[in-house]
């Protein structure tokens, strides 16, 4: 009677383990480089202040950095945000700007935006993660943001993609993806 109890239970163990892998695991399709970045607008704050973003708007001042996220005030996006905030300024040099994506409401980012953002940069607000969708960075079942950053070039193209859950190589990978920029 134990191996007919067993094995329902291992099937189910097995099918819990895959979905919790595949929750965890970086999103394989994260669009590659060469490959036109959707524009996009949103709603986004910005050192607590309410505002617009646009992508294209971005990109006729220089390259832009759209790094998606999955939930603010959450220890490894509050560390990514954080990470981005310390390095801003070399962003800045090359003239990359960088905006934050998360399906977070917008009161919930207005205080991100000061406090793990250090109103440096602004975190837009994708409700339902439907931009996340179209940059290939949505989770699979729930509407929440892969952590996925992407350096777009002025041209709208990916020049760049890290795609990993590990929050403290995305900045570094930037850094050095920065150089090949002109």
């Amino acid at each position: 009677m134990y191996p007919v109890i067993m094995k329902p239970v291992m099937s189910s163990a097995l099918w819990l383990s895959a979905c919790t892998l595949l929750m965890a695991s970086p999103s394989l399709a994260a669009l590659k480089p060469g490959d036109k970045a959707p524009d996009f607008t949103v709603t986004a704050a910005t050192n607590g202040k309410v505002g617009t973003f646009s992508l294209a708007q971005a990109l006729k001042q220089g390259p832009v950095i759209v790094y998606f996220y999955p939930k603010a005030f959450t220890k490894g996006c509050s560390l990514q945000a954080q990470h981005f905030s310390e390095n801003v300024d070399q962003f800045k040099a090359k003239h990359v700007s960088v905006i934050g994506m998360s399906a977070d409401d917008i009161s919930v980012l207005t205080d991100f935006s000061t406090k793990d953002c250090g109103g440096k940069f602004p975190v837009g607000s994708d409700p339902k993660a439907q931009i996340a969708k179209r940059y290939d960075a949505k989770m699979p079942a729930v509407d929440m943001s892969q952590r996925v950053s992407y350096l777009i070039g002025q041209d709208g193209r990916v020049l760049y993609t890290h795609d990993s859950m590990n929050e403290a190589t995305h900045v570094p990978g930037l850094l050095e993806a920065m150089k090949t920029l002109k």
